[in-house]
């Protein structure tokens, strides 16, 4: 007969538990992979806005450098003419085309001028007759001054001095005499507000914001601008999260804001090797909160089907212990006799066998006891089949109270005859027990005011390791000795014969 496995037994012994580990282990499962795709979709959504920023921050960076490039060349054309005095002996007018280019000094951007080593207003893009006004204390003309070898330099914002042109950051290079010596400088001023309608066309979000930074940390442009923003040049140098946009050049990166403490998505880069940085700033609750609305409905779903897949296998489980009770009941139904309560004779020979196996393997001996109630035909005429019934319960109850040991076992034989397994039992422990059997069971009260109180008479069989005794003479030993104790006058037990 082949063997089952471990696992099928476990199963058998314990359905209920292996059906709720596995319905734990299922609903496990389902949280991690729902887990785990809402934080992939997270990231992805996290890469998206970075990736679109980023277009941006190029978008932008394009603008600037090709608005650099345009200052920086009509600077370098206004310095040739103005090394080439002859040139500047022509009428007004064509003095005014030779030093500027009327095209790209735009109201839209600002004015270009030209200024002397004192730091008065030469030539001016914006009128034929110079505005009178001295730059000599800016941060610009005392950078070239002091500085030869200075090249395009950028300065941080300011009021503009000359015209209505608000906040401005000036582009500038040194003029040097033919000696070397300082002569002055060609500056462009480029209005700030240039960067904000730049800005105003690029949909970001309510809560997001692009930003234009020098290397000093000073702000020169921010689009939307709002209420409680940092006005336009504000000093972000000391803030952790510039200094690392300063040491990285370019990227992304998550961090909270230094300003109102909310999480940010940070997508920046510095403007080729000028002093300029372009940062994009995202509201990580509005970048997210799409994919939020997605994992809260996600998470309600899944929450309710692991409930729901909890709840049926709590029922299932039920049902399965309800079975596995029924199951048990039937089973020791099936093994129990009705009328005593004790094992029925299905019972006895099933344990019979396995005891008998288990003695020859152990090498340990077996003690059977045959149990017979005396005089039992005339007691059931007496009283009837009620009152040998309840006889019978009474030395069934006897029985049982007697025998201690969980493998000892006592069972119905047929009739009025029982029968008793003792495992590991030598003769006189067996002639002991059925001593005490019979004290007992002599000691009832009498049934209806009978003079002849229940009796019973007991033989002993005991298998002795290393004989060849098999389970047939054992038996037979104990039936003989039952025998013996009724033709010697009953209520007494008897043993095998040596």
């Amino acid at each position: 007969m082949p063997t089952r496995s471990p696992r099928f037994a476990l199963y058998r012994s314990h359905p209920e538990l292996i059906l709720n580990l596995g319905s734990c282990l299922a609903v496990l499962a389902i949280v991690a992979i729902v887990g785990y795709l809402l934080a992939r979709e997270r990231d992805n959504v996290e890469q998206s806005a970075m990736r679109s920023s980023s277009n941006i921050v190029q978008l932008i960076e394009s603008d600037i450098l090709r608005n650099v490039e345009l200052y920086d060349q009509s600077l370098r054309g206004l310095i040739w003419a103005v090394r080439h005095p002859e040139l500047l002996k022509v009428a007004p007018e064509l003095r005014q085309q030779i030093l500027f280019n009327q095209t790209f000094a735009a109201p839209v951007r600002g004015d270009i001028l030209w200024l002397n080593a004192k730091g008065d207003v030469v030539g001016d893009s914006i009128s034929i007759e110079p505005r009178q006004a001295n730059f000599a204390d800016t941060p610009a003309f005392l950078a070239h001054r002091d500085h030869p070898d200075l090249g395009l330099f950028i300065s941080p914002p300011f009021k503009a001095r000359l015209g209505d042109l608000d906040w401005c950051i000036s582009f500038s290079r040194r003029i040097s005499a033919a000696d070397g010596s300082f002569a002055g400088l060609a500056a462009g001023a480029l209005r700030l507000s240039y960067f904000n309608q730049l800005f105003q066309r690029l949909d970001i979000g309510d809560e997001s914001s692009i930003n234009l930074l020098n290397t000093d940390g000073q702000l020169l442009a921010r689009q939307p601008t709002r209420d409680k923003d940092p006005l336009i040049g504000t000093n972000f140098g000391d803030r952790p999260n510039f200094k690392r946009i300063l040491s990285e050049r370019s990227g992304s990166f998550t961090a909270r804001s230094s300003v109102n403490g909310t999480q940010r998505i940070y997508t920046f880069a510095r403007v080729a090797d000028l002093p300029l940085i372009v940062l994009v700033v995202h509201s990580a609750e509005e970048v997210f909160q799409s994919w939020r609305r997605t994992a809260i409905v996600v998470s309600v779903a899944t929450g309710v089907l692991c409930i729901g897949i909890l709840w049926l296998t709590l029922l299932l489980g039920r049902e399965l212990r309800r079975r596995h009770e029924a199951e048990r009941g039937l089973a020791t139904l099936a093994a129990t006799d009705s009328l005593t309560g004790l094992a029925n004779r299905r019972r006895l020979d099933q344990v019979l066998r396995q005891e008998w196996s288990r003695a020859q393997r152990n090498r340990k001996p077996l003690a059977v006891l045959m149990v017979d109630v005396d005089h039992f035909r005339a007691f059931n005429q007496r009283h009837g089949h009620a009152g040998g019934d309840h006889a019978l319960r009474e030395v069934a109850s006897t029985l049982q109270l007697c025998i201690r040991r969980p493998a000892d076992l006592a069972a119905r034989y047929g009739g009025e005859e029982f029968q008793v397994i003792l495992p590991e039992t030598e003769l006189a422990g067996a002639l002991l027990l059925a001593e005490r059997v019979r004290a007992q069971v002599e000691a009832l009260a009498p049934f209806a005011d009978d003079a002849h109180s229940v009796t019973v008479s007991i033989g002993v069989g005991v298998y002795i390791p290393g004989t060849q005794q098999d389970l047939t003479q054992v038996l037979g030993a104990a039936d003989e000795a039952l025998y013996r104790a009724k033709a010697n006058g009953r209520n007494r037990v008897e043993g095998p014969l040596d």
